[in-house]
């Protein structure tokens, strides 16, 4: 027997039951004179396995009852199994989608508005392409380079949203094959692009990826995912999608050698995401290719921090100032609020 709030389902193997009662006869008996085993009579009468018009027939036989009786019965029990499922996964998937950034994201046109919570349900099924949300929580489906996801966390519901769109919005998008040795040849020209203005770079960075394999995309930040940018395969392209609200440019930058890390280290098939370790590789990937450890160590060192000495060490380096200080904040060799003159900032239109 199977319940959701408005559906009993109750299997023909209760009646079989009934009627073995009323003639005292064992269920031992019973598959004897039914020529069953008595594995697939206990199965029967449990409702594990359907009732066949075979069956049917050797019921009529052997309890006088018509053949149409035992086949109307499963008939209906299937119709309202489907039905107490399809109840039950629905009120499962109304509290889940309540974590969602629902009205968020139909504001940004990913989603239709709606205020009916069914009708939420329906369109974040559509959107993620499953039959049912919990279903988001396979790891063959969302497949993120980010750290661990876990699922009854608002922020990577959100990251799972943001990720989707990411994901619709590259598939329109015309890659060459994934080429990893061709990335790393790319590489030292996208750095050099740092001092460049980003109408100036964006055309090209867009370029040298798409060649790699790599659909470059741009989403707007969505509150409460914590999310500088992410990467996953889709298909025959990987993914890597950065927020496009508007940034200094040294995160800009240090979000995007991060997610290329990622890709570099083959953590975008890792099966259950990313490690806290895969993580802190990514980030030191990052900060090593934008400024070279030994060259930065050696910078502070000095401990001449004047706006003077930074533009003349990036100058050396080939970046933009804004990156020294970036990972000067990071690293504590400075506060968050020094310096921040010496920055770029962009502003990403989507």
């Amino acid at each position: 027997m199977k319940k959701s709030r408005s559906y009993i389902a109750t299997p023909p193997g209760a009646t079989i039951k009934e009627q073995l009662n009323d003639r005292s006869m064992s269920q031992k008996e019973f598959a004897a004179r039914m020529n069953l085993s008595e594995k697939h009579i206990s199965r029967l009468i449990n409702g594990d396995v359907q009732l066949t018009p075979d069956v049917a027939v050797r019921l009529e036989t052997v309890l006088g009852v018509p053949a149409r009786f035992w086949s109307n019965l499963e008939a209906i029990y299937r119709e309202k199994i489907v039905k107490v499922e399809a109840e039950n996964t629905m009120d499962a998937d109304i509290e889940l989608a309540r974590q969602f950034p629902y009205n968020e994201m139909a504001k940004l046109g990913w989603v239709p508005e709606t205020r009916d919570s069914k009708e939420k349900v329906v369109n974040l099924r559509n959107y993620f392409e499953v039959v049912e949300l919990a279903l988001l929580g396979n790891t063959q489906i969302t497949r993120i380079a980010c750290r661990r996801l876990a699922f009854t966390e608002k922020s990577d519901l959100a990251l799972m949203a943001w990720a989707q769109e990411a994901r619709i919005l590259a598939r329109s998008m015309e890659t060459s094959p994934v080429n990893v040795r061709g990335l790393l040849a790319v590489l030292p020209g996208i750095r050099e692009m740092t001092v460049m203005k980003f109408d100036e770079f964006y055309p090209q960075i867009r370029q040298d990826l798409s060649g790699c394999g790599v659909a470059l995309v741009f989403l707007p930040h969505l509150k409460g995912s914590f999310l500088q940018g992410a990467t996953f395969r889709e298909g025959n392209k990987i993914v890597l999608g950065l927020t496009a609200r508007g940034k200094d440019a040294d995160k800009f930058w240090f979000s995007l050698f991060h997610e290329l890390a990622h890709i570099i280290y083959g953590h975008v098939d890792l099966p259950d995401g990313t490690s806290q370790e895969d993580e802190d590789a990514a980030n030191a990937w990052a900060s090593d290719m934008l400024i070279p450890s030994e060259k930065f160590y050696a910078f502070v060192a000095d401990r001449d921090y004047s706006e003077q000495r930074i533009c003349e060490f990036a100058s050396e380096q080939g970046i933009a100032p804004g990156i020294v200080v970036g990972r000067m904040q990071r690293e504590g060799v400075i506060q968050y609020n020094m310096l921040n003159e010496l920055k770029d900032h962009y502003e990403i239109s989507v």
